[in-house]
């Protein structure tokens, strides 16, 4: 496929794999090479750098020299605008634009010519930072992740000032969780195994999905709600899982990336499980390959795979390998979409 998406991956993608100490930074990035699941590879500052904001020339050194060796290329790293890190109030203007200098300097001397930022960086945060990216040669992708999406109002205004200024440093990177057709099944299935649940409680959080999903409903209000539920079936230690389900599958259509791609700069193309018969189940990764081939998109899909949570049992390696392949069969397709499942296109985004 000529002038198409590169397909590569994120170490995040195999965070279990690291906690647990089976394998070293260094060898994640090796077996990513071995298993060709690269040739981009993207890495996560404070998950993988000791001191991250700050790099020392050797790490840099010995990090380059790794790429190398298992013939991969950087594709993004993953910065952190964590503006609530102080127990007494939140980051100044002033405090997030040295955040966003220091890991724009992190970048460069990676070699990352992209840095995922995330919505704690202001429109005006981003501006005031932009002539330290162009000059390092390192875009800004600010992370449009559920429960955001294209025309969540902080996305909008993020939007209008990136077309304001018109640089090609400032972008976004889609999060493919934010695009889903219905809650990951995994994710069901390890919460109703857990001791104790209430089925009642699940059936009530997933009913409110899916009526914020058909457009009847209003995100934050549905998920306020199945909160209260909780706590008045005494069912505290579910707050987690109902929080989640209403927080981080989201309900943009997939055709609805379309509006940003010419400013695009990264992808996370997340995914939770894959099935027997090779595809994501709750998501319409046909239909999304679609429309970025159609936008054009010569960029990265990073493969993301977040089922580490609730699939403890997976082999990371194995099911990224499928999901790549999932995604090179639709790219190489270049057809519209056939679905079975629920019908994705039909969805409106719930609440701002």
């Amino acid at each position: 496929m000529s002038g198409g998406p590169t397909i590569g991956v994120s170490v995040y993608s195999f965070t279990r794999d690291y906690r647990s100490g089976r394998y070293t930074f260094e060898e994640l990035i090796r077996k990513c090479g071995e298993c060709g699941l690269g040739p981009a590879i993207e890495i996560v500052g404070f998950q993988s750098v000791r001191g991250y904001p700050a790099v020392t020339d050797s790490f840099a050194l010995r990090f380059r020299r790794l790429l190398d060796e298992a013939g991969l290329e950087p594709s993004a790293l993953g910065g952190n605008i964590d503006v609530g890190r102080r127990p007494d109030r939140l980051m100044t203007h002033e405090e997030t634009v040295e955040t966003l200098a220091a890991q724009i300097a992190a970048a460069e001397k990676l070699g990352f010519r992209v840095l995922r930022v995330q919505f704690g960086a202001s429109p005006d945060a981003l501006e005031e930072a932009l002539p330290l990216a162009e000059r390092a040669d390192v875009r800004l992708g600010v992370e449009v992740h559920a429960p955001h999406h294209v025309h969540h109002l902080t996305m909008l205004a993020l939007r209008e000032r990136f077309e304001r200024l018109g640089s090609p440093y400032l972008g976004f990177v889609p999060d493919f969780g934010a695009t889903l057709n219905a809650i990951p099944r995994g994710f069901l299935r390890h919460w109703r195994a857990q001791p104790g649940v209430q089925a009642e409680l699940v059936d009530l959080t997933v009913a409110a999905w899916e009526r914020v999903h058909r457009g009847e409903s209003d995100a934050f209000v549905e998920r306020r709600g199945a909160l209260d539920a909780a706590l008045a079936m005494g069912a505290q230690s579910s707050v987690r899982q109902v929080w989640g389900a209403l927080t981080l599958y989201g309900h943009q259509r997939p055709a609805d990336w379309s509006e940003i791609m010419a400013q695009v700069v990264h992808v996370h193309a997340k995914f939770y499980e894959i099935d027997d018969d090779g595809n994501e189940p709750s998501m319409s990764y046909d239909e999304l390959m679609r429309v970025f081939l159609e936008g054009g998109y010569a960029g990265v899909l990073s493969t993301e795979w977040e089922g580490s949570a609730f699939a403890s049992g997976a082999d990371a390696f194995e099911i990224v390998r499928r999901q790549q392949e999932l995604m090179r069969r639709h790219l190489l397709a270049g057809t519209p979409p056939v679905r079975g499942g629920p019908d994705a296109s039909s969805a409106s985004p719930g609440g701002t």
